[in-house]
């Protein structure tokens, strides 16, 4: 996989991640004018993509796929520099009748621990939890 990353103006950049494009800025500290999202959070949203796609894939061979599905990350980042994450925290959403606690879990420790290859990339700098909620 190659990207081109380009710089448009200041320090906004725009990414072309396989034709598709991705604005990225700094924090306004750093002369940033608001143009994108930092690095740093396409990071957490790289890893819910990845798992999640694992998790829902899990649960279909399950016959388990929930009505809906979202999940929330929240990443808290270390006092010094290198600015990185030293916890992440994933809340995964269910809604439906046949996802189970049993299965959300299942399907959920398959892809953190096997599967979802970003986990893979982040897992040994960073502690990441999980926690479910089935609604219903």
């Amino acid at each position: 996989m190659d990207t081109i990353i380009n710089l448009k103006k200041d320090m906004h950049f725009e990414a072309d991640l396989e034709g598709f494009k991705i604005q990225m800025d700094a924090d306004e500290e750093f002369g940033g004018k608001n143009k994108g999202p930092k690095p740093k959070g396409l990071v957490l949203v790289a890893l819910a993509g990845c798992s999640g796609m694992d998790i829902i894939s899990i649960l279909k061979k399950m016959r388990a796929e929930p009505d809906t599905f979202n999940i929330k990350v929240s990443g808290e980042l270390n006092d010094g520099h290198p600015k990185i994450y030293k916890n992440i925290l994933i809340t995964y959403i269910f809604k439906g009748d046949k996802v189970t606690e049993e299965k959300a879990k299942k399907a959920i420790d398959l892809s953190l621990d096997k599967y979802c290859s970003v986990s893979a990339m982040i897992k040994g700098t960073v502690n990441i939890d999980y926690k479910i909620i089935i609604e219903k």
